[in-house]
């Protein structure tokens, strides 16, 4: 995609509006236009990347130290009791440029489920056969 036509690059570039709640060289973080609960934020490399695999090396810390310190400011700043933090690949990601949600909770916001069904292995042979998969795909 050509950063152009990204939303999100727009924003980190200042040519869209946001309520931004954080900047600095290597990531932007604004609230969401649709948020799950009021504070809902969303961290994004400035850099234009689609997703989570496709993010340099050298911005994971970035990234994630500035989404660690936004879990914490849900806390202090909102009242929070915690946070809710995820992000999407491809799949459900409505915008294709990497995004972490930090979503503020706080207990009975009945929030359950929200994403995903649960299922059950069938048996812990079928439960072996899944990690033995994931763990032959990793470098």
């Amino acid at each position: 995609m050509n950063p152009a036509d990204c939303l999100f690059c727009r924003i980190a570039a200042g040519e869209e509006d946001a309520f931004v709640v954080h900047a600095d060289d290597t990531t932007v973080a604004f609230l969401d236009t649709r948020p799950v609960f009021k504070g809902h934020t969303l961290l994004i490399p400035r850099a234009h990347v689609e997703t989570l695999p496709d993010l340099p090396p050298d911005l994971l810390a970035p990234l994630f130290t500035q989404a660690r310190a936004l879990a914490a400011a849900m806390e202090r700043a909102l009242s929070a009791g915690g946070s809710f933090v995820a992000m999407n690949n491809r799949v459900s990601q409505s915008v294709p440029h990497l995004h972490v949600h930090v979503v503020p909770r706080t207990k009975g916001d009945g929030l359950r489920g929200f994403f995903w069904p649960r299922v059950k292995y069938e048996n812990p042979e079928e439960a072996a056969s899944y990690a033995s998969k994931l763990r032959q795909a990793l470098p």
